[in-house]
């Protein structure tokens, strides 16, 4: 399992559009980004590591009130036990009409022998 699977899984359960990365084609009044932030290894034991500590920003673009979907964003990232290490309104983008809420999420995952 993969933070970017997981997360798409659970935004598109939502009904959010989601892409990694950058949005493709025409976007819709309300969608997700999601951006790889970091891939750590940790829990080490005879110089190996057990787990690995995965991180992704989501980032939410929505032409409307943005708080309904962002609660539910993080009620959904709590119930799917990941981490929420920030969240924050990064800006309205006048151009697009966007809000933009950014929100970092990170989960542990055990590295198994094949």
């Amino acid at each position: 399992m993969s933070i970017l699977r997981e997360l798409n899984t659970l935004l598109t359960g939502l009904g959010l559009r989601v892409e990694t990365g950058v949005f493709k084609g025409k976007a819709p009044d309300e969608y997700a980004i999601i951006t790889p932030m970091a891939d750590i290894f940790e829990g080490f034991a005879d110089n190996q590591p057990h787990f690995d500590l995965q991180e992704a920003r989501i980032s939410l673009f929505s032409k409307s009130n943005y708080q309904q979907r962002k609660n539910a964003i993080v009620r959904a990232l709590l119930a799917g036990e990941f981490d929420i290490t920030d969240r924050c309104y990064i800006g309205h983008e006048d151009e697009t009409g966007y809000h933009h809420y950014g929100i970092d999420a990170a989960k542990m995952y055990e590295i198994k022998e094949d």
